[in-house]
């Protein structure tokens, strides 16, 4: 299970060119000459409605597809069986003095990672996280019933954590089917099923949280947030409905302490489909790509370009001869909507292009100079990923409430920032935080971090997250503003 210890962890990953392409509501059907068994919604349907007195019966009929997957290779960044020691160790010790040492367990377990996954179709597909098979060079299922099967690896998806495995069985394959997401409310009872520890099947209960939680860890980011506990080794493994439909993916949990604390995040079923739809037809994900950086707009931004709201996404850039470049698209425009459905912010533009598929057709509609204009673009397909980290992506910085871009031609322009100054340019301040407390302000760049020179965005988003490891509190930043150099101690959040 992926483990947050705060909500501004980030990868980093720019914001550039606008991509994903996804399908709508996604169900693999049999396609092989395979009986199908029944669904285990279809065995669950009709078993409980509103609040259950219990959930035995639901959870005995979608139980069978869930599955174990154990990996042996690179740990992965999920569920080490080095954390699953030091959990025994830490468990142990709280009772005996000694130091708590299995000899019977090799210092280096064969099978080094575990997690959790669940069955797809009748033929043996089953869906995880990327981040429990991840670098893995030997995987093993274990179904419901204790039998264990060699998988091979269909594809994965880093973007949005996804992968996808197969396994060959003689015999139909329990299955689950996914449900559609964008109907399950907050309120709503959702069950998850998993693997924790490593102990075998385990499930537990909840409700939907809050939706579209954006937790830093991609571009994408449309969690679930849910109480019902997921441990490590839950990674990978299902959040069932009441219908027994899969509704989303258990992926990561907040954990100031190492444990749950009831606040775990799912990925939710719509926006899983389409990737696995793809993995399973391809083995890769194909991404529309508008080809425009963006960045969030705020007060300050929305004062200077004349408008009362602060709703939208802001062009940094175009790129020359992309997507949006042909459709007029022009630095400087605000994206307010896109086939006719209103942007508030940045995340949204994202996940809309996402759920579109490359030559797709779509209306933009911007704003210039204070006046609306609709603009007519065809969605183009994603450039390899050495072309799509481009240099002039948009990242927040780390829980500093600043976000940060590279120094553009524009951006030095824009700003008046001297040929001489290598670093990151503020080009967004979140009024509530500490950087604005301290004065900083769109334009200033960032040259040090932690008394470290840095040159590029990049560098300066690593040393901001290394300098936050540190739990200090604060970070130290140089700032150069209009020429002159000053330092200033930033909170983080």
């Amino acid at each position: 299970m992926r483990r947050m210890r705060d909500f501004s962890r980030s990868y980093w990953l720019p914001l550039v060119a606008v991509v994903f392409g996804a399908t709508a509501l996604w169900q693999l059907a049999p396609t092989s000459s395979v009986a199908a068994s029944p669904s285990v919604d279809e065995v669950a349907a009709g078993r409980l409605a509103g609040a259950p007195a219990s959930f035995a019966d639901i959870i005995a009929a979608i139980q069978p597809a869930v599955v174990n997957i154990s990996v042996a290779g690179g740990a992965p960044r999920g569920v080490a069986g080095g954390e699953f020691e030091d959990f025994l160790k830490r468990f142990f010790d709280r009772g005996f003095s000694g130091r708590f040492d299995a000899p019977d367990v090799p210092k280096e377990p064969r099978f080094r990672g575990m997690g959790s996954g669940f069955i797809v179709a009748p033929e043996g597909y089953v869906v995880t996280n990327q981040h429990v098979v991840e670098n893995a060079s030997e995987i093993k299922v274990t179904l419901h019933d204790g039998k264990k099967l060699p998988a091979e690896l269909v594809g994965v998806d880093e973007k949005t954590d996804l992968a996808l495995l197969r396994v060959k069985s003689r015999e139909a394959l329990p299955y689950a089917r996914f449900g559609d997401s964008e109907t399950t409310r907050v309120g709503d009872w959702v069950v998850a099923i998993g693997n924790p520890f490593g102990l075998g099947g385990s499930a537990t209960a909840g409700i939907v949280s809050a939706r579209g939680r954006d937790i830093q860890a991609g571009p994408f980011d449309d969690f679930f947030q849910i109480d019902a506990p997921i441990n490590q080794g839950n990674s990978g493994g299902p959040l069932f409905n009441l219908e027994g439909q899969v509704i989303g993916i258990n992926t990561a949990i907040y954990s100031p302490n190492g444990g749950n604390v009831g606040i775990g995040f799912a990925i939710p079923s719509n926006l899983a489909g389409g990737v696995i739809d793809q993995l399973r037809a391809t083995g890769r994900v194909e991404r529309g790509f508008l080809g425009v950086t963006i960045q969030p707009m705020d007060e300050e931004i929305a004062r200077s370009l004349g408008l009362k709201s602060e709703t939208g996404a802001l062009v940094a850039s175009v790129v020359e001869g992309g997507p949006a470049a042909k459709a007029g698209v022009e630095a400087g425009d605000v994206i307010v909507a896109i086939d006719g459905d209103d942007i508030a912010q940045v995340k949204e533009l994202t996940r809309k292009i996402a759920a579109m598929s490359p030559d797709a057709k779509a209306e933009l509609e911007v704003l210039r100079n204070g006046k609306r204009k609709k603009l007519d673009v065809r969605i183009g397909k994603t450039p390899s990923e050495s072309e799509a980290v481009r240099a002039d992506a948009v990242s927040p910085a780390g829980g500093l409430g600043l976000t940060l871009s590279e120094i553009t031609p524009e951006a030095r322009e824009r700003f008046g920032i001297p040929d001489e100054v290598q670093g990151a340019v503020v080009v967004g301040v979140d009024p509530a935080s500490g950087a604005a407390e301290k004065g900083l302000q769109p334009g200033d760049v960032v040259v040090s971090v932690g008394q470290k020179k840095v040159a590029s965005l990049e560098e300066a988003a690593r040393e901001i997250e290394r300098q936050k490891a540190t739990e200090r509190g604060s970070v130290l930043l140089r700032v150069v503003r209009g020429g002159d150099a000053s330092f200033v101690a930033v909170p983080f959040a």
